[in-house]
């Protein structure tokens, strides 16, 4: 052939997949629920979406995350790896290494991760991941081994089915409608600012229209 036949098609646009957050109390309802779960070993997962609604890390970051990276007195932690292919790879997804400040919720899993620890006799020498597995002492090899507890829970409150990906929208989102700065929130999730408007422009400019309207 002298000539492709395809020169000159036009390839259809790629299609935004539609951000379908939690609410908080939807959110609050699922942490309760786990934690409240007469089955221990679950209770690190109670923390671990309680870190994961109130920090918007991407699940494999938090799965990641070693205590030797976490600052309690400065309330922060320093995001640099990632798990994948059930892997701990020392980078994450944007390739870039971000510090995360922590608030009260975000606080409160880390000690309840601390207290799960103890509980079991554990050092954070010997056992490094603040969320391990519920089924061993190592990391969570892969987030795939929450969904059937997720589809489970969810189904048992009563709450309409998301992916657990959707507890970062949340954060997010809670935010956006709190007023918060768009650059600090860019930073926390370790987006560009395009990439934040872009994504959330709908509870961006919903928060405070009438407010911004006032200034006129």
């Amino acid at each position: 052939m002298t000539k492709n036949p395809m020169t000159g098609l036009e390839l259809p646009k790629k299609t935004k997949k539609k951000v379908d957050p939690f609410t908080q109390d939807e959110a609050e309802k699922i942490i309760a629920a786990l934690y409240a779960t007469e089955d221990w070993t679950l209770h690190i997962f109670g923390a671990f979406f309680e870190f994961a609604f109130y920090t918007g890390m991407r699940l494999g970051e938090i799965a990641a995350l070693t205590w030797d990276n976490v600052d309690v007195d400065k309330k922060r932690i320093y995001v640099c790896a990632v798990v994948a292919n059930q892997e701990i790879v020392n980078r994450t997804k944007t390739n870039t290494t971000r510090h995360v400040l922590l608030n009260s919720k975000a606080l409160n899993a880390l000690s309840q991760a601390e207290g799960y620890l103890v509980s079991f006799g554990r050092s954070k020498g010997e056992h490094p991941y603040v969320f391990p597995s519920a089924y061993e002492s190592s990391f969570l090899p892969s987030t795939n081994h929450l969904y059937k507890l997720w589809v489970r829970l969810l189904k048992k409150l009563g709450i309409r089915h998301r992916k657990p990906y959707c507890a970062r929208h949340t954060y997010a989102t809670l935010c956006l409608m709190a007023g918060m700065n768009p650059a600090f929130i860019a930073k926390q999730l370790g987006h560009s600012m395009d990439m934040l408007l872009g994504t959330y422009a709908q509870w961006l400019s919903s928060t405070d229209v009438w407010s911004q309207m006032d200034k006129l």
